[in-house]
């Protein structure tokens, strides 16, 4: 399986360094796309470095160069995940303003009807935000807010992390033990 992950700069980094972490774990080639936001606010919400993420990725984009080959809807991958999916992103992608590799990329997942998942780690939601939410689902994103679910009794932070985790493994279709299923 190839995805395109894209770490935004919203809060909530760990989100998208948990998912690189298992997508790698599951042999899934991870194309890796990370906001200037992200870089600075993933070192700070959690120490990772940027660069280390880089180089267990199977390809490091620059959000920046749409000359990219994710910026081509004749690049064959499978998924992509906007994790964390900020305000500006969202919007973005909604309305077809496609300014970076991010946004570019999704566009050509939904024109080519493939699968695109939105982590909006926003809240609360201001009325622009929920429209952009109607509008990127009904073009055909999957939206996905980081609302972990507790029927599983987390204990830990990565617990209620790893719920989103299986939600999204879920989405993509791929097995995982992340949570204890309800049931």
């Amino acid at each position: 399986m190839r995805v395109i992950l894209s770490i935004g700069g919203a809060s909530g980094s760990i989100y998208g360094i948990r998912l690189f972490e298992e997508l790698i774990k599951s042999d899934v080639e991870v194309h890796l796309i990370v906001s200037k936001g992200a870089k600075k606010i993933l070192e700070f919400e959690t120490g990772y470095n940027y660069e280390d993420l880089k180089k267990k990725a199977s390809f490091c984009y620059d959000n920046d160069d749409l000359f990219a080959p994710p910026a081509s809807g004749s690049f064959q991958l499978d998924a992509m995940v906007i994790i964390p999916c900020s305000m500006k992103t969202l919007s973005a992608i909604a309305n077809g303003y496609v300014d970076t590799l991010t946004s570019r990329a999704a566009s050509c997942c939904l024109k080519e009807g493939r699968k695109l998942v939105l982590v909006i780690r926003e809240t609360p939601l201001d009325l622009p935000g929920i429209k952009n939410m109607l509008l990127a689902k009904q073009s055909g994103a999957v939206i996905l807010p980081a609302m972990p679910g507790f029927y599983h009794k987390p204990k830990k932070i990565r617990e209620l992390v790893d719920f989103i985790m299986g939600k999204i493994f879920d989405q993509l279709g791929l097995k995982h033990n992340l949570f204890k299923r309800w049931g």
